[in-house]
């Protein structure tokens, strides 16, 4: 039979108990918690896991985890990161030889999707992270680019971002031609 209910208000507020049910035993034992969660005693004898079972729990769930091993969610945001590397890898480089069309592509594609992976369902904030370090390695660039430009040519980063939309265009435009011709022939 379970104690009655005002018996729980009588505790300090400062602890809790918590009853554990059996199918056949009806109440095994409790355990006397703080508000932190803390475990002060015990009635129940075995309650502590073994630090093994705790790891395959752990690996478990990652495994059936709708973001886990098995899932694309996991593994995007891990290749992703190459991306990155070789993002930061390139603040080596001399500016003279980056692309600002490219370097504001990856920008662009890392601020958008950082938003973008914290709104989908499931969350996935390991993609979302790799993703803001895309778009700060890209803002870091395209900052070294632009400054390289109005330092050596004397182009301001209006006339710059210009050139490149303009590049893009008729790269664009380029390629649908390409496109055009081999569908005809």
């Amino acid at each position: 039979m379970a104690p009655p209910s005002h018996i729980f208000r009588l505790v300090r507020p400062a602890f809790r108990q918590q009853f554990q049910r059996t199918a056949n035993t009806g109440f095994q034992g409790f355990t006397l918690r703080s508000a932190a969660g803390r475990r002060f005693a015990s009635g129940v004898a075995g309650e502590a896991e073994p630090v093994v079972k705790i790891q395959q729990n752990w690996l478990k769930r990652m495994w059936d985890s709708p973001i886990g091993f098995k899932t694309v969610h996991f593994w995007a945001p891990v290749m992703k990161w190459c991306i990155v590397i070789a993002g930061i890898s390139d603040l080596s480089r001399p500016a003279e030889k980056l692309s600002l069309t490219q370097n504001g592509a990856l920008t662009a594609t890392g601020m958008i999707w950082t938003r973008w992976c914290l709104i989908i369902k499931p969350r996935n904030v390991l993609l979302a992270t790799v993703n803001f370090f895309l778009a700060i390695v890209g803002v870091v660039q395209v900052g070294r680019i632009l400054n390289y430009n109005y330092t050596q040519k004397g182009e301001l980063p209006q006339e710059q971002v210009t050139e490149a939309k303009e590049s893009v265009i008729e790269t664009g435009k380029k390629i649908e031609k390409k496109i055009e011709g081999a569908i005809k022939s």
